[in-house]
Order: C-alpha cells, then sequence, then structure tokens
C-alpha cells in the first residue's frame, strides 16, 4: 500500500547518501581527558550556565568515561558519590539539579543512574526516593517533574527508569502511565510531549523507552514510528529530531536508540 511505498522509499533515499571517507579511529585518550578536565575550569560562561543541571551533566560525563573503560575509582569515586549526596533532600526524597538546588524527577533519575554506576545504591533511602517519585504521579498516569506541576512525557521515562533501578517499579501506576504515552501518540506515529504536541525525537525517544521499561513496546506501531524516525537521518548521515532541522549528535542518539528498540537500525544507513 502507500505507506509500504513510502516506508520503501524513505530507507532507499537514508541509504542514498554514502559518506565517501572512513571514520577516523576515536581517541579515547583525548575523550576522557576532555572530559576529565570539564569540572576543573569553574570560571567560565558555560560552566556557570549549566549549574542546574550539574548532577545531569556528571552523569553524562561519567557514562561516556565508563563506556570508555575509564570509570573512576577510589577517591574520585567518593567524591563524586558525596557530590550527588549533597544534592539529596531528604525531607521530599528527591535530588535538585546541584547542590542547593530544588528535588526535580529529572535530577532524581539522575543520581540515582550515577549511583548506579559505581555500585553504591547502598547510600540511598530507596522508600524515600521512592515515595518522591511516586508522589508526582497524575490520577491520568503522567509524572510531574516537581512541586511546580510542569508534566512531560520525559518524567514518565525518568519515574519508570528510576522505579526500575530501584526494583521497585510496581510501585507506581504503571499501566496509568503506558495509557498517558499512548494518547501522546501523534497521526505519524510519534510521541510529543503532551496530548496533541508535535512529534519530537528526544520524546519520542523518552515514551519509546518507558514502553521498554514497561514490557509494553507492543503497542507501538513499529512500521509506522520507524518510517518517522528513518526520514530524519540527513545527506550527511547524521539525523535531526523533526522535520526540516539540522541534524545534530544529540538527535541523533535520540533517534538511533529508538531504532534499535525498534528493531528498525537497518532503516537508516549507518555507514
Amino acid at each position: 500500500d502507500s505507506r509500504d511505498f513510502a516506508m520503501s522509499r524513505s530507507v532507499s533515499l537514508a541509504g542514498a547518501e554514502t559518506v565517501k571517507d572512513p571514520a577516523p579511529p576515536l581517541e579515547i585518550e583525548k575523550h576522557v581527558k576532555y572530559i576529565a578536565e570539564l569540572d576543573k575550569d569553574k570560571n567560565t560562561l558555560e560552566y556557570q550556565l549549566s549549574e542546574h543541571l550539574r548532577i545531569s551533566g556528571a552523569y553524562w560525563g561519567l557514562t561516556a568515561m565508563d563506556m570508555m573503560h575509564a570509570l573512576p575509582v577510589q577517591e574520585q569515586r567518593d567524591k563524586a558519590i558525596e557530590f550527588v549526596m549533597a544534592c539529596y533532600h531528604s525531607q521530599s526524597g528527591g535530588f535538585g539539579g546541584n547542590v542547593g538546588h530544588d528535588a526535580h524527577m529529572l535530577y532524581t533519575l539522575s543520581a540515582i543512574q550515577i549511583l548506579a554506576l559505581f555500585d553504591a545504591m547502598d547510600v540511598l533511602d530507596v522508600d524515600a526516593v521512592v515515595r518522591f517519585i511516586v508522589s508526582l504521579q497524575n490520577e491520568d498516569g503522567s509524572f510531574r517533574g516537581d512541586s511546580y506541576g510542569e508534566v512531560d512525557t520525559r518524567f514518565v521515562y525518568c519515574a519508570f527508569n528510576a522505579l526500575k533501578l530501584l526494583g521497585r517499579l510496581d510501585s507506581c501506576r504503571v499501566q496509568d502511565g503506558v495509557n498517558y504515552i499512548k494518547s501522546c501518540q501523534n497521526f505519524d506515529g510519534g510521541y510529543g510531549a503532551t496530548p496533541q504536541s508535535e512529534s519530537h525525537g528526544g520524546q519520542i525517544f523518552t515514551c519509546v523507552g518507558a514502553l521498554a521499561i514497561a514490557d509494553a513496546v507492543e503497542e507501538i506501531n513499529a512500521d509506522l514510528l520507524g518510517w518517522w524516525v528513518a526520514e530524519r537521518q540527513t545527506p550527511s548521515g547524521g539525523l535531526n529530531g523533526r522535520p526540516e532541522k539540522k541534524p545534530d549528535v544529540c538527535y541523533s542518539w535520540w533517534d538511533v536508540s529508538v531504532l534499535s528498540i525498534l528493531e528498525r537500525l537497518h532503516w537508516i544507513n549507518n555507514d
């Protein structure tokens, strides 16, 4: 049918552009050195502007280090764990993006992920953290980011991911969360931040990731969504997050991750 034709055309067009020069080797030592030094110069504008999301930045950097088999050990490990726990709010059970910042769902997930990387989950008051996360679920299954009430599909993913890492996914209303994500699906197969919001590569990753954690991938129209994501590949090889946007590494990561979960990686030109 017409949809099959559109999908096959999308795949063929994505594969039409071939990178002529082979990718250079990954400079592991330089990457490790760069990441390790990011926290040393605290006087840069970039450092000050990213104050509110420091704990997430730490997670991204530490994950990259772990992938390169260079995760900090001993004293540096202890300092990282100490920083994470300094962002903890004992009254609410959540974590802020930095010391002295309000507790938020996003940064609570980052904190748990860092502790998981270091195999240091034992420092957590798991019951308190679970109470914080579960307290942010709304009647319709969605989650708020914090006490101020912003609702976004990202927060369903954060809640499911964090609770899964804690071994407590059943503490929230999982099916209601799944149903909320389904209500955010658009005619093009993609997902937005809220119902009737524009399909967006980052939001799609969070929705697909949440459904995967909830063992509900069968709720996804994998062919239709896979087509939309494959269409995000540009002649450069990179992928964008929405039609007519420029590609970047961030959106390429979201999109490729979605295609991997959907088992549709062969729908784009991987070279």
